[in-house]
């Protein structure tokens, strides 16, 4: 049996198992099949348009597990696209942390040339190989120092970094200066060899902080697939851009779904709704609002009310459907007292637990009302303007934090709504 013959035959089987049944296949390269294994096994949920490619050659567990997803990929080229949309001429791409290439490989096809840059050779031969399967005639493959390269390369419309977040012994890091390379060393040599920069960091950074220490940026971008934080980018302007003077703007992705609000509107104050009643519906942010922060503007812009300033819920007498996050109807509003509580949780047995601005943790208020977890009912515990700990028993309506794929982006989601 030959090496890709063994991949075929047992790519949907364990990797483990088949290490351990290593002799029974002596012609076959067994450390290569089981990278293609695994590997193809985490493109099924990360990249699946991949699998379905002949040819494509995976690299080794940790640049798989390091890898942008074809989503977030996706969104990045969209974001590319738009920002090229004013400029005539032909455009061009540097990479300067290439990897894997999935970013590269969605990213270049918006440009007429795009160039890759990665120090480990090993990656470069796999993402060579890679374009050439994936038909990617524009793209040209450079081993090289990412920062050696920026030091002589000609000017590029748009620069894109993915800077490494792993100190030497393989700890995750989260700040700027510790990531390699250091954006802020090499801040001045970007915005002078790209009208656009665009960085992808840790949606665990503070945000606040990176955009005060760099600067010249324009557009944040928090990134949520499925409702989970996933990437944090940053757009710095460059010395030749044509960015006007305006307030910088904040997008907050999750799937297919946009919301954007300027720095200005971040300040805006929510508005704390009079009483909470039954049958008002409930909304609760997805998670890239919930990690900007930006509640004044999201509640302003749909017209909903705060529960309290720091409950990060919200609530209206009539259906506002498109809300981004999740909307839930109120069927029962209990206080912390047990005759309350025994009368609201009547027919109760499990139910979905959350908590917001609350002095439980959800799985302790969990133990205390003696649910099982799961079912159709959700209850949010959380705390009034006033102080007062409260149970909110709700039905899930929508669930808009789980939209659609990132598969088309239109210029419309990306304006200021």
């Amino acid at each position: 049996m030959t090496t890709q013959e063994f991949i075929q035959q047992y790519r949907e089987k364990d990797v483990r198992e088949l290490a351990l049944q290593g002799a029974r296949f002596p012609d076959v390269d067994l450390s290569f099949a089981l990278d293609q294994i695994a590997g193809w096994q985490t493109a099924r949920k990360k990249i699946p348009s991949w699998t379905t490619i002949e040819g494509i050659t995976f690299p080794p567990r940790l640049s798989m597990e390091q890898c942008s997803s074809e989503q977030t990929a996706r969104y990045k080229a969209a974001l590319a696209e738009r920002l090229l949309k004013k400029q005539e001429g032909s455009h061009r791409l540097v990479d300067l942390t290439g990897g894997f290439g999935v970013d590269f490989s969605f990213l270049s096809p918006v440009f007429d040339e795009a160039v890759y840059v990665e120090q480990q050779e090993h990656l470069c031969k796999i993402a060579e190989e890679n374009f050439k399967v994936l038909g990617l005639r524009q793209s040209c493959v450079v081993h090289a120092d990412g920062i050696a390269y920026l030091l002589q390369m000609e000017h590029a419309d748009i620069i894109y970094l993915d800077p490494a977040r792993r100190d030497a012994n393989g700890a995750r890091t989260f700040a700027l200066q510790d990531c390699t390379p250091n954006i802020l060393d090499i801040k001045d040599e970007l915005l002078q060899k790209a009208r656009w920069v665009i960085v992808k960091l840790s949606p665990m950074l503070d945000w606040h902080k990176a955009v005060q220490e760099l600067q010249s940026v324009v557009e944040v971008h928090v990134v949520s697939v499925g409702n989970e934080c996933k990437e944090l980018l940053l757009v710095m302007a460059g010395k030749e851009s044509e960015q006007e003077e305006s307030p910088m703007t904040i997008y907050c992705v999750n799937d297919k779904q946009v919301f954007t609000c300027s720095m200005e509107q971040m300040n805006e104050h929510v508005r704390i709704a009079e009483k909470i009643e039954l049958e008002m519906f409930l909304y609760e942010p997805n998670a890239s609002i919930m990690k900007v922060g930006c509640f004044g503007a999201c509640a302003e812009q749909y017209g909903v009310k705060g529960i309290a300033r720091n409950s990060h819920l919200f609530v209206s007498d009539t259906l506002i459907p498109h809300f981004p996050g999740r909307i839930f109807r109120i069927t029962a509003v209990s206080s912390m007292n047990k005759r309350e509580l025994k009368d609201a949780l009547q027919g109760v047995k499990k139910a979905n637990v959350a908590v917001r601005n609350f002095p439980l943790k959800a799985e302790e208020l969990r133990r205390k009302l003696k649910l099982a977890d799961g079912g159709d009912c959700y209850l949010f515990g959380t705390t009034t303007e006033e102080g007062k700990h409260i149970i909110l028993f709700t039905i899930s309506l929508i669930d808009s934090s789980l939209g659609l794929p990132l598969s088309k982006f239109t210029e419309k989601d990306f304006c200021l709504r």
